[in-house]
């Protein structure tokens, strides 16, 4: 209540609108001397929340957490929501819920916190959470009491996890230890077969978000990030008069400072595309881009960033280059071939490998040529335009005989996408 409106706040009411959920807004430190609840409303009715009393459908509750003040008030307006919402869950049957944070405790092994939707989850319970499992060796509550079991809408930390579950995992109790294991490892697979297509869950990109379609008006959401906030501004300026009649801009979320994982959830959950202007993707934030499907861009000059944006508008941006990850091999012996130079005696490790497709070299971690095409393709002596995974074959590359027994070879393929 003293220091107003702060960023969070905003990305909260962002994240919140993008999700499709009401919101409760609780007004802190109204103890304090310069706190000022009415400040805070005025200035949160610009992002749409407008209070009950000022005739919107927001409801404002004033609490110190410090004084403890409020909280009874608070916890009346949830169960008041939840009633108009008509929110039930059912009680019998086995448990499900959601993985909200996870993390490895020394002395306990892979530890989660779940918020139970249906059933009642209990000691004992085999269970499933994506690509992990187990059985629930001990439950505690928010205040770190052991309990024996848990009701919808109470959060537990779970201890029995075979390995870290990702947050936003569906956390859900199965009737056997072996279905659990089952489930778990045909996740794995699946994950597996998914990372090596290239097909992991995708948003639409903004090609796609912008393709033609007759008649109808196409709305393009943009999370903006900037690295200082007059450059954000003037960007915000120029892509707003790239709007016509066909295309609406939609700016979900702009801020000051590198591209972040709230940033691509947002972005995930709005269907929007990220575009930077002289700001980082950290590597651990582009590996979460890639899993989520969200389309980044990167920008270091302005001109470039609007005219891409004004080319897609129009339909006229150059088509994006995807790699597709096929397939690897592992190099077991060499092989001397008149005027075929050396061919790679290989063993297919994973997925399959086409002839004619690209090739990067990996020599332990150190990557030793790629873009190099695959000119022959034997399995035995026999000419062959495949071969999958499991099987031994020869492999001739085009300029490249420089093979050692143990390389790996990475194949893929570019393809492009409109």
């Amino acid at each position: 209540a003293d220091d107003g409106v702060m960023p969070q706040t905003v990305e909260a009411i962002q994240h919140a609108k993008a999700a499709d959920v009401p919101i409760i807004v609780a007004v802190n430190k109204v103890d304090k001397p310069a706190a000022n609840p009415e400040r805070v409303k005025q200035q949160l009715s610009d992002y749409g929340l407008i209070a009950e009393e000022w005739g919107g459908e927001t409801i404002f509750v004033n609490v110190s957490a410090l004084q403890r003040k409020g909280i009874s008030e608070l916890l009346e307006m949830i169960l008041l929501q939840a009633e108009l919402l008509e929110l039930k869950a059912r009680y019998s049957g086995y448990a499900m819920g959601l993985v909200i944070e996870s993390r490895l405790d020394r002395g306990k092994g892979p530890v989660a916190t779940v918020i139970v939707r249906e059933g009642v989850l209990r000691v004992g319970d085999y269970f499933v959470a994506g690509a992990s499992w187990g059985k629930v060796r001990t439950l505690s509550d928010d205040l770190g009491k052991l309990v024996k079991e848990a009701y919808p809408s109470m959060p537990v930390e779970v201890v029995g996890f075979s390995e870290l579950p990702s947050a936003g995992t569906k956390f859900m109790v199965v009737g056997e230890e072996r279905i659990a294991y089952l489930i778990a490892e045909r996740r794995k697979e699946r994950e597996k077969e998914a990372a090596l297509r290239g097909t992991s869950r995708r948003t639409l990109s903004l090609e796609e978000l912008l393709s033609p379609e007759s008649g109808k008006t196409r709305e393009l959401n943009l999370l903006l990030k900037a690295d200082f906030q007059g450059s954000l501004e003037a960007i915000e300026k120029a892509i707003a008069q790239l709007e016509n009649e066909n295309v609406k801009i939609n700016f979900i979320f702009k801020g000051v400072g590198n591209i972040t994982e709230a940033d691509i959830m947002l972005a995930s959950a709005s269907l929007g595309v990220v575009v930077g202007f002289n700001v980082k993707l950290p590597n651990e934030v582009a590996k979460i881009a890639k899993r989520e499907g969200v389309d980044v861009r990167l920008y270091r000059i302005i001109y470039e960033l609007v005219d891409d944006m004004d080319k897609a508008i129009k339909g006229m941006l150059e088509p994006k280059k995807v790699e597709e990850i096929l397939g690897k091999l592992e190099v077991r012996a060499l092989f001397r071939v008149a005027r075929a130079g050396t061919i790679a005696g290989c063993y297919v490790t994973q997925g399959k490998i086409e002839r004619g497709a690209l090739v990067r070299i990996w020599r332990g971690s150190d990557l030793i040529q790629e873009g190099v095409r695959i000119s022959s393709l034997k399995h035995f002596k026999e000419d062959v335009r495949e071969v999958t995974q499991g099987y031994e074959c020869g492999v001739g590359l085009e300029g490249f005989d420089d093979f050692r027994e143990g390389d790996i070879l990475e194949v893929y393929t570019i393809r492009e996408e409109k």
